[in-house]
């Protein structure tokens, strides 16, 4: 997995283009409009939709291929469509399709992917692969490695955030640990952000744009539409190609690194960081030392793991504390959440040894 994309010679590398192909006009239309916003680069449409019908949409997809090729022959932009069947794979590589994209839905199937890979064997076109629908790192990291033992070497990651269980004002829940997990394990493997998918409406598109190049994400995704008040689908998350050039007009792509000749005050901070980190670690080990200890009385006495009525006490008092040293309350309850969930692991492991 190299860094082809990077190649392209800018941050962030701007892919855009409609969520639903309408029509020839609208395609072209956007693409045009498309061609003025100087960062975009990589025009994408999808010539078939996963959550459409085969009736409504299945027997455009030749049509849409044509018309990208209109695309590239004016705007010069790179084009890009999603497959999910060898059959899509054959079809955009006869018609010169410069770029293909796995979507979530099909990530999330290893037969599926597979079914790519071969239909990709020893072909040269780059791939972008989703994440699945639900956030499983390893799920994601599969589909990519068996993308690659195909022969794909220019690889990309498309962040699109996960399917809610809860309600919340996003559409997706954009987890954004995952890809971070996802760039430690894969150093020089590009990241793309698709806003658009995790905001779910143009109003958060922006700071789910700026949260991404804030953490040095590689390019960014959005969906498009040159008439987006009239587009027949998403039309709440697509921006006209004017609203899009505001918004990246608007973002800060911060530097990774900087030189500080009088002083490397990060190093210092890290250095700091490290400490703490190792007095929280060997904390925490105290801590489940003590946790065996009570394993073992509760064993001897036969009493439940679960102890409601503590545990709500040490929840609100750590709570309360966290509030008061300037910690918010979700992050402190979660992480109470975490240290609970290891104890009940360790007193269970603790009296199953009994």
């Amino acid at each position: 997995m190299n860094t082809w994309f990077k190649k392209l010679d800018t941050r962030p590398i701007v892919i855009s283009g409609p969520s639903i192909v309408e029509s020839e006009e609208q395609l072209l239309n956007t693409a045009r409009e498309l061609k003025k916003v100087e960062q975009v680069k990589i025009f994408k449409a999808g010539a078939w939709k996963p959550q459409t019908t085969a009736k409504s949409f299945g027997d455009r997809g030749l049509d849409i291929l044509q018309w990208l090729n209109q695309v590239k022959q004016e705007t010069g932009l790179l084009t890009m469509v999603e497959v999910a069947s060898p059959k899509h794979v054959e079809m955009c590589l006869r018609h010169n399709v410069d770029i293909l994209w796995i979507g979530a839905r099909t990530t999330s199937n290893p037969f599926s992917v597979q079914e790519l890979a071969s239909a990709l064997q020893g072909m040269s076109v780059p791939v972008m692969v989703k994440n699945p629908i639900n956030p499983d790192v390893n799920l994601w990291i599969e589909a990519l490695e068996t993308i690659n033992k195909a022969g794909i070497s220019r690889l990309a990651a498309i962040h699109r955030g996960f399917y809610p269980f809860e309600k919340t004002r996003l559409h997706n829940i954009p987890k954004w640990e995952i890809p971070i997990e996802l760039r430690s394990r894969f150093h020089n493997l590009p990241i793309i952000c698709d806003p658009s998918h995790i905001a779910g409406a143009n109003k958060y598109v922006q700071e789910m744009a700026q949260k991404a190049m804030d953490l040095n994400m590689d390019g960014l995704m959005f969906e498009s539409h040159f008439n987006a008040d009239e587009g027949i689908s998403d039309q709440e998350r697509q921006l006209t190609p004017a609203d899009l050039n505001q918004v990246l007009r608007k973002l800060i792509c911060r530097l990774p690194s900087v030189e500080d000749i009088e002083e490397n005050r990060l190093e210092k901070y890290r250095d700091q960081i490290d400490s703490v980190d190792s007095q929280l670690i060997e904390l925490l080990a105290q801590r489940m030392n003590i946790v065996e200890g009570i394993g073992e009385y509760k064993a001897e006495k036969n009493m439940t793991i679960l102890q409601l009525q503590r545990w709500e006490k040490v929840r609100e008092k750590g709570i309360e504390l966290g509030k008061s040293l300037g910690l918010s309350e979700p992050f402190v309850a979660q992480l109470l959440r975490m240290i609970h969930k290891e104890a009940i692991l360790k007193q269970n492991e603790v009296m199953n040894r009994k």
